[in-house]
């Protein structure tokens, strides 16, 4: 066993070695290029007794020319003590992150937005041992904080990052923490990086282990890989490397099941393709919308219905859940999961003579156990299972008019608008390259009355202020408490709403004549 063990030893000692390069200090081949927080932070640092390291994906985005907003710091000891100085001296908010790890965060907003700096001791006894026992080499990178031109690399992650190569440290750097799996897939899209082979079979290797990964963790970084542009690619990929089974067993009965016109792909491509088209959706409406962007003739009739509720819809799109979770990642989430009831209703017509009959109310409730799963709040929960419960509702509206706009968002709620976005993606996506143009411009018209009356018309057609209450249906109609108040509260608003009636009186006229119509 001990010359086993000898021998495994001199093994990894040989491939470390065969990886390693020099790790002193070294100019890259391109300049590294610093926001100015990083310069203020230099000099307001330089009297720090010890030195400080820029480690990890800021090093590598330097390298990019990405923008840096996360910066990970590593000392020899007092992360803590350094992160409330950062806090300090750069006017921020700190957090001890991890106080057991010595890992603290400063929260800094600057010009350029918000900045997260997070500083922890080393990981082994040094920085190189630090960098040794990263997850990939593009990640294994460090820049002295006292000399922000040079490079720490010793496992040339420089030349994998020019050469678009996603390679892990070492032979056990995806057993020794699964969850590298997701990265690895969201890493490889987010930086536009080839997984090398050896790191492939590994991941393949280790996905089942990602069943005994914290749900926490799972959560933060399939919301990461949900927030990608190319959230349908990572998916994809994560597919055929076995994750997808892992971590949404529910998606795997979906492959291969066949749809009626129009849709053009089975569910499991159908789901994807609304993944990635809920992406140019919220892009359409975003600041970050181009001309580009709106000469696509799907996109650009977007634009023309939907412009005048931008700026709502932005705000709308711009609201974060529990620990800064991304509402367009939720929404992305809804369009994974708004078919994944198919699987098991693929036979079901439940006498339409259609396909698919009461997938809504399935797929909303495997939409609330992976929210269960995946430690979603309750709020985050409520509406996801809400927007996949409802998400068939626009299409299986039969005429705009006041009373059916009014009877959607009674439905919908609050995850009214959501549906409303996420139908657009789903009608383009059962359409794919063979669009229907006329029936584009109609549903796009649904949509436009629908986001119209919640924004601009919501006390006309939303919710009308109260002509009477239920005390007033009781004491003037002698009523008991009972499903009838309900009853005719809604009969009223509903007739509220078409301009059938427009005081307390014709209310209760109203109620009047409904009750006499039921006893007769």
């Amino acid at each position: 066993m001990k010359n086993s063990v000898t021998c495994l030893s001199s093994a990894l000692s040989i491939w470390t070695s065969s990886m390693a390069f020099p790790s002193e200090p070294r100019l890259p081949t391109v300049p590294l290029r610093w926001p100015d927080v990083i310069f203020d932070l230099q000099e307001l640092l330089a009297d720090y007794p010890a030195p400080v390291y820029i480690v990890g994906g800021a090093v590598r985005d330097a390298l990019l020319g990405r923008p840096i907003k996360d910066v990970d710091l590593a000392v020899a000891d007092g992360g803590i003590r350094l992160g409330r100085l950062i806090a300090t001296r750069l006017r921020g908010d700190f957090f001890p992150l991890d106080p057991a790890r010595d890992v603290g965060r400063a929260l800094v907003d600057t010009m350029e937005g918000r900045v997260v700096f997070d500083v922890a001791r080393f990981r082994g006894e040094g920085l190189d041992a630090d960098l040794r026992d990263r997850d990939f080499t593009v990640n294994a990178m460090a820049v002295d904080l006292r000399d922000l031109e040079r490079l720490i690399d010793p496992l040339n992650g420089e030349q994998d990052t020019r050469d678009k190569i996603l390679r892990r440290c070492h032979p056990h750097a995806i057993a020794d923490d699964p969850i590298r799996t997701l990265r690895a897939v969201r890493q490889s899209i987010q930086l536009r990086l080839r997984i090398d082979g050896d790191t492939l079979r590994d991941i393949r290797a280790q996905a089942e282990r990602l069943r005994q990964t914290s749900p926490e963790r799972v959560r933060d970084e399939l919301v990461k890989i949900l927030s990608l542009t190319d959230a349908a690619g990572a998916l994809r990929i994560a597919e055929r490397l076995g994750l997808l089974a892992v971590i949404l067993p529910e998606l795997t009965t979906l492959p291969g099941i066949r749809q009626p016109a129009p849709h053009v792909f089975d569910v499991w491509n159908h789901t994807l393709a609304t993944v990635e088209q809920i992406k140019k959706v919220v892009l359409t409406i975003s600041p970050q919308r181009t001309d580009e962007t709106a000469a696509d003739f799907a996109l650009g009739m977007i634009v023309m219905a939907l412009d005048p509720y931008r700026r709502q819809l932005q705000q709308h799109l711009e609201h974060t859940w529990a620990d800064g979770r991304p509402h367009h990642a939720l929404l992305t989430l809804a369009a994974l999961l708004h078919d994944a009831g198919k699987g098991a209703t693929a036979t079901s017509t439940n006498g339409t003579g259609q396909p698919f009959a009461g997938h809504e109310a399935i797929s909303a409730h495997i939409a609330g156990q992976r929210a269960d799963a995946l430690r979603l709040s309750n709020a985050e929960k409520t509406r996801l299972v809400n927007i996949v419960r409802y998400h068939d509702l626009p299409f299986r509206l039969d005429e705009i008019r006041p009373r059916t706009i009014y009877r959607f968002w009674r439905t919908a709620g609050d995850a009214g608008v959501d549906i409303c976005l996420l139908s657009l993606a789903d009608f383009l996506a059962r359409y794919g390259a063979f669009l229907d143009q006329d029936a584009w411009i109609r549903f796009l018209e649904r949509i436009k009355a629908l986001v119209e009356a919640y924004f601009i018309r919501r006390d006309e057609l939303v919710d009308p202020p109260p002509l009477v209450d239920g005390h007033d249906l009781m004491r003037q109609l002698e009523l008991k408490p009972g499903p009838v108040i309900g009853e005719l509260l809604e009969l009223i608003r509903e007739a509220q709403v078409e301009g059938e009636v427009q005081t307390a009186e014709e209310a209760l006229a109203l109620a009047r004549r409904h009750l006499d119509a039921r006893s007769r």
